[in-house]
């Protein structure tokens, strides 16, 4: 019997809508899919590797509101969730009455659980919030480890102190070898790690930077923007953040700052992050222009991925086949992503003006594969059964 060619997919999810383009093994010809939720802001896409058909899109629509859509056909068919992600309100004689309620304004980050739990799903949302399904994402409750604790919304701050576009919670790590362990980012509001499935957690910001005058020690000054675990290592966890580049190899409990080797002319801001499916070792980050002003483009104009293979001992700039000149575009932090074919794994880059790109053997060539769609919020790539 012969064996079945691959089949890979690229979730694009955009300010208006989302796309699925569909290609071979070679990465040659590309079958698109879409829109989907045309009109609608979808801020993530995500497959479920678990059974390779399901398909959850984190939306925001004009008459729904903040929801999660299901598909379990690859997009052919959606169906909206019976109860989305939304924060508990407060009532009299609880724990949490003087907290002020807060609503959802859109879900941010989808992550299947473990392969051990199937059916079940992270979220996070903006503002901050943690989430849970157990039934595919068709009914979602929070999580008041997070949600409801008064420390955590200290930490957290107001929707004001957030990113431009509202405070998030990202970055949802569910470690391939311990259902019970999780760790989560929060934009502003630190790094944070649990090993009882979130029932409790605990801070990992030892060695992160903050921005000049401000105390390190004050969990809500700090500003992670992805972290990614290792596949191939996961007591390795790499860290695209606000100050900076930064690597954490268990036991410790301290980040190293690995950007400061990066070119000063370039720096190490930026949003995305992401690491080699086989080589704990290579990691790839797309820096943007992180000067006082913060204008969020690429440096002179010129963009770039850069690559280490040395855990973050020394950098190499990406650029062959990318605008020289002249391209004032940039990444956010889900719009980077990497496929898990071998022998070269094949990078991919959604650009805020709408363009979608794939970096050959690893980065070393960068070719476009759509232009013109709209602002690119999320693209995550999937090898389909």
């Amino acid at each position: 019997m012969s064996t079945p060619p691959t089949r890979l997919v690229l979730l694009v999810a955009t300010r208006k809508g989302a796309w699925l383009f569909h290609g071979d093994a070679q990465r040659r010809h590309w079958r698109v899919d879409g829109p989907h939720f045309l009109g609608h802001t979808l801020s993530h896409l995500q497959l479920d590797a678990r059974d390779g058909r399901t398909l959850l899109a984190a939306a925001r629509t004009g008459h729904l509101g903040p929801t999660v859509f299901r598909s379990t056909d690859l997009g052919h068919t959606w169906t909206e969730a019976r109860r989305p992600p939304a924060f508990a309100q407060p009532t009299p004689n609880t724990p949490g009455q003087s907290l002020a309620g807060r609503s959802v304004d859109h879900t941010f980050w989808l992550t299947p659980g473990h392969a051990s739990q199937p059916g079940r799903w992270y979220a996070g949302t903006s503002p901050q919030g943690l989430f849970r399904s157990d039934d595919g994402g068709d009914t979602w409750v929070p999580l008041p480890a997070i949600n409801d604790d008064p420390t955590f919304r200290e930490w957290m701050g107001t929707v004001q102190d957030g990113t431009p576009d509202g405070p998030k919670l990202h970055s949802l790590i569910v470690d391939p070898r311990d259902p019970e362990h999780l760790i989560f980012g929060m934009s502003g509001g630190g790094v944070h790690e649990s090993k009882d499935g979130g029932q409790s957690w605990h801070t990992l910001i030892d060695g992160m930077e903050v921005v000049e005058g401000v105390d390190p020690t004050d969990v809500s000054a700090h500003d992670p923007h992805c972290i990614r675990q290792c596949p191939s290592q996961p007591d390795r966890l790499y860290q695209q953040n606000h100050c900076g580049i930064y690597r954490l190899d268990r036991p410790s409990t301290r980040w190293q700052r690995i950007g400061r080797a990066m070119p000063p002319e370039v720096g190490d801001i930026g949003f995305p992050m992401v690491v080699h499916p086989y080589d704990a070792d290579t990691a790839w980050v797309f820096p943007m222009d992180g000067t006082d002003v913060w204008p969020r483009t690429a440096p002179a104009g010129r963009p770039a991925a850069y690559v280490t293979h040395d855990a973050g001992a020394s950098w190499q700039r990406q650029d062959q086949g990318l605008p020289a000149e002249q391209a004032w575009w940039t990444i956010k932090r889900q719009a980077m992503t990497i496929d898990t074919l071998q022998p070269a794994p094949a990078l991919y880059v959604g650009t805020t003006s709408g363009e979608l790109w794939i970096g050959r053997d690893g980065g070393q060539q960068w070719e476009n594969i759509a232009r013109h769609l709209p602002e690119i919020y999320a693209v995550e790539a999937a090898i389909l059964p």
